[in-house]
């Protein structure tokens, strides 16, 4: 089992716990140049709101976009983009990556922006 599977081999228990809950979720994937984060609706067809790196405000501020910073800088732009289209709840799925580093910087700022999880 290489690197790519123990991930999603960890990710697919916890996915499978907020579908059976119906919860919506903030869903996190990092590379090693970029991180992305998308709040998904309950029955998982929909995304409600999205932020990354890529986007082109982001990369104008923050030419590196694989750091905590940036990362940091996506938490809070995610919790705004949340809190404008009404939701105020979510359930943190981080993808089967550690929580630590980029990721747990992400969700400490989405936190401090108004997102309970």
């Amino acid at each position: 089992m290489n690197k790519k599977e123990s991930r999603l081999r960890r990710a697919r228990k916890t996915r499978a716990k907020l579908a059976e809950l119906k919860a919506v979720r903030l869903a996190v994937f990092r590379s090693n140049c970029h991180i992305y984060a998308q709040i998904i609706s309950g029955c998982g067809s929909k995304v409600l709101a999205s932020a990354s790196t890529l986007e082109t405000d982001m990369r104008a501020r923050m030419p590196n976009g694989g750091n905590k910073a940036a990362a940091a800088e996506v938490g809070k732009l995610i919790a705004e983009r949340a809190k404008a289209a009404g939701i105020e709840t979510v359930a943190f799925d981080r993808a089967g990556f550690l929580y630590h580093g980029r990721v747990k910087t992400l969700a400490e700022a989405a936190r401090e922006g108004g997102l309970k999880f």
